[in-house]
């Protein structure tokens, strides 16, 4: 099975807005939930956001509810993460990668994980 394949990061200044891509095409993902984790320099990967395969729900960490919106475009074999009024806080690597059992926040329950896109927001 191909890994997802993230994009869509940047330098961004705090206060604005990213759009990242996690394309993963495949009977795996499209039948998957997904989820974005991410990885700032010094600090383990965290759970930031998932969405079940059919789209009907989502689920955020509480250091980015209400700023970030994950959606999916099955027909298409995309995972979106819109990211808006980022902050500094915000800075790390973004991964994508389909879960394939347990819960969703814990990253060992995923497979299939992306190389990852750098976010880096300014002051």
């Amino acid at each position: 099975q191909a890994q997802p394949v993230e994009s869509g990061g940047g330098l961004v200044q705090a206060g604005g807005s990213l759009k990242l891509s996690c394309a993963a095409s495949g009977r795996t993902f499209r039948r998957s939930d997904m989820g974005w984790f991410r990885q700032a320099p010094g600090k383990e990967r965290e759970f930031v956001a998932a969405i079940l395969w059919n789209a009907g729900y989502t689920y955020y960490a509480d250091s980015v509810k209400g700023r970030f919106m994950i959606s999916r475009d099955n027909a298409k074999d995309i995972v979106y993460l819109q990211m808006n009024n980022l902050k500094l806080e915000d800075t790390a690597v973004y991964s994508c990668a389909a879960r394939n059992r347990g819960s969703l926040y814990y990253d060992y329950n995923y497979d299939y994980w992306g190389q990852g896109t750098q976010v880096t927001v300014s002051s």
